[in-house]
């Protein structure tokens, strides 16, 4: 039932077995918060990013289970690209302020106070953003699908996700819909095979949440949303 129906060799599944092992202790060593000092960004994006090259590097001789990076629609973009990118936009404008505002959550993001501490809080939520589609889509799930069949790998990846982000700071209610999210985006990855399509997605959610964020903490100069 789980099966995916490959024979995977040897050298594969030990690769595989380091590869999750160093991604999970590089995960364990990483203060997941939502800390934006510069020292905090700079060990947290360091470790983040270790968890991606390393996996690239060890399969980069194994033809087979090589991770690639791909980021163009094989299609090109079209009106129903460009209009799932603004639906994922306004789901973010209408769920994000009243998360915040019914859960309390936003504290536990920080209140920037000055021009420096928003652009770096914007700069860690999109690259957060890009983080995840690159860790937990295109190498976590690929990963996972050589052993067990793709809806299964996709659910692996979905709560490993949610966990994540769930330890980062999204509690209250909004964990079963981050499940959903990620799902979806693993399911999008296998149609479209594009990071650049799953990235655009995120960055245009991760956008309504920095507004989210800077809203519930009083730092837009007018009320832009609807549901805070």
């Amino acid at each position: 039932m789980f099966g995916a129906g490959k024979k995977i060799k040897g050298p594969t599944k030990k690769r595989d077995l380091i590869a999750i092992l160093l991604t999970l202790l590089l995960l364990i060593l990483t203060p997941i918060n939502t800390d934006i000092s510069i020292g905090h960004m700079l060990f947290m994006g360091l470790t983040l990013s270790l968890a991606i090259i390393i996996p690239y590097y060890i399969y980069k001789n194994d033809a087979a289970a090589r991770i690639k990076f791909h980021y163009r629609l094989d299609s090109g973009w079209n009106i129903s690209n460009y209009s799932y990118v603004l639906l994922a936009a306004i789901i973010g404008y209408l769920i994000f302020p009243f998360y915040f505002s019914s859960t309390g959550a936003y504290t536990n993001w920080p209140n920037p106070e000055n021009n420096l501490q928003i652009l770096l809080l914007f700069i860690g939520t999109n690259a957060l953003g890009i983080w995840d589609e690159l860790f937990f889509v295109n190498t976590l799930l690929g990963i996972f699908k050589r052993y067990v069949k793709f809806w299964a790998a996709n659910i692996l990846q979905a709560i490993l996700w949610t966990v994540f982000l769930y330890e980062l700071g999204f509690v209250g209610w909004i964990p079963p819909l981050i499940f959903i999210f990620a799902l979806i985006q693993g399911y999008t990855f296998k149609v479209t095979h594009s990071l650049g399509f799953l990235i655009a997605v995120h960055l245009a959610i991760d956008f309504m949440l920095f507004l989210a964020i800077l809203d519930a903490h009083g730092r837009l100069a007018a009320d832009l949303f609807i549901t805070n």
